[in-house]
């Protein structure tokens, strides 16, 4: 199967948050945002680690007060995932979760206040290596651009992201990433699109206030999903009212969709008919929640009948299709054995998680050929 994307990504300029790599070559980094009291440290704790096990690559935390702020060195200590403060008006918290190791900054320069103000967090920022993140959100533009525009539109975003871009430029600060949300799919694909035209810097990708965890899946796989396809995108955040760990598996299903990012299992799976030998969906249902650890990108086809599943199954790295009497397991495209309806389940589990192993293996010894290579 061909795992290479279609997709020429917009060139960007590359920006550190930590150690995880944003724009440029980089891949496209999956981030979520905490939603627990951020003055409840074993709570927050608790959450960032299971955003992180999810596979986030960058998680955002709110600090909207010096508390928090004190709370958020705490959680700095016991977590090793890169950490986003989010921060509003109040540069003294921006510079104070700065001393204490935040690895992005979300805060919008524009709104901080006097110019000395603004120019003592850009400095922080410089001395320290950590980079900006400039938000823009279509239910929070200033009265200003209100009163010009009427309503929010894709340029009224454009144009407040702009303002606060100028503001560092004129500093002559340049690590930076920028957003332009909107909960309205149309108006956010566009303003990415007109943003994506003025800047360089990396673009920061999300439908806000998508919604609940099936309509916000939705909106976000169709907004995105138009930018993916335009190249236009370095990191993405899905916004979800739902368990953040739901918003970083969704971001990953979009990516690996458009074979932009592999985490994990593909799973092909039929939605079955009255041609299945097997449960297909209380299969599939067991498979995704017990397999959730596996992180090795790899196919796992699972067709209820002999109709489509051979040519699933042969494309895939582990497949299996129902058939009479019993079922037939493929392994790297061939048939391989055959399983009955008693506890196959747990039999295929074993062979996805043999598989998954053997090609973490492959692929540690093929990783120690190249060092080897490259130091000789």
């Amino acid at each position: 199967m061909n795992t290479e994307s279609p997709i020429k990504r917009r060139e960007s300029r590359k920006i550190w948050v930590g150690d995880v790599p944003v724009g440029g070559d980089a891949p496209i980094s999956v981030q979520s945002m905490t939603n627990t009291e951020t003055c409840d440290v074993a709570a927050t704790v608790a959450q960032v680690q299971a955003i992180a096990e999810a596979g986030a690559d960058i998680v955002r935390v709110s600090v909207p007060s010096m508390d928090a702020a004190e709370a958020f060195r705490e959680i700095r200590q016991q977590v090793s995932v890169p950490l986003v403060a989010d921060i509003h008006f109040d540069h003294k918290i921006a510079l104070k979760v700065a001393e204490y190791g935040v690895d992005c900054l979300r805060i919008n320069p524009g709104n901080i206040g006097r110019d000395d103000k603004v120019r003592e967090v850009i400095s922080c920022a410089k001395d320290k290596n950590i980079p900006i993140r400039i938000g823009v959100n279509a239910g929070s533009l200033g009265k200003e651009l209100q009163r010009k525009y009427g309503e929010p539109t894709p340029a009224a975003l454009v144009e407040s992201a702009m303002h606060h871009v100028d503001i560092l430029d004129k500093h002559d600060f340049h690590d930076f990433k920028v957003s332009v949300k909107a909960s309205e799919v149309f108006m956010a694909v566009e303003a990415y699109r007109l943003l994506a035209k003025e800047i360089d810097q990396p673009l920061h990708l999300g439908i806000t206030e998508a919604g609940g965890l099936r309509g916000g899946t939705v909106k976000s796989a169709v907004g995105l999903g138009m930018l993916l396809m335009d190249g236009i995108g370095d990191t993405i955040r899905i916004s979800l009212a739902a368990d953040p760990v739901e918003e970083v598996k969704v971001g990953f299903e979009i990516l690996k969709s458009l074979k932009l990012r592999t985490n994990g299992i593909n799973f092909i799976a039929c939605p079955s008919c009255s041609r299945q030998n097997f449960d297909v969906i209380g299969t599939m249902n067991a498979l995704e929640q017990r397999l959730e650890d596996i992180r090795t990108p790899m196919d796992v086809a699972v067709i209820g009948c002999i109709v489509n599943g051979p040519g699933e199954a042969r494309e895939a790295d582990v497949g299996m299709t129902g058939a009479t009497p019993s079922n037939l397991i493929y392994v790297d495209g061939e048939p391989d054995h055959k399983v009955s309806n008693e506890e196959f389940v747990d039999h295929l589990e074993k062979v996805i998680r043999d598989k998954a192993a053997a090609l973490d293996a492959a692929r540690a010894e093929q990783e120690d050929k190249l060092i080897l290579k490259s130091s000789a």
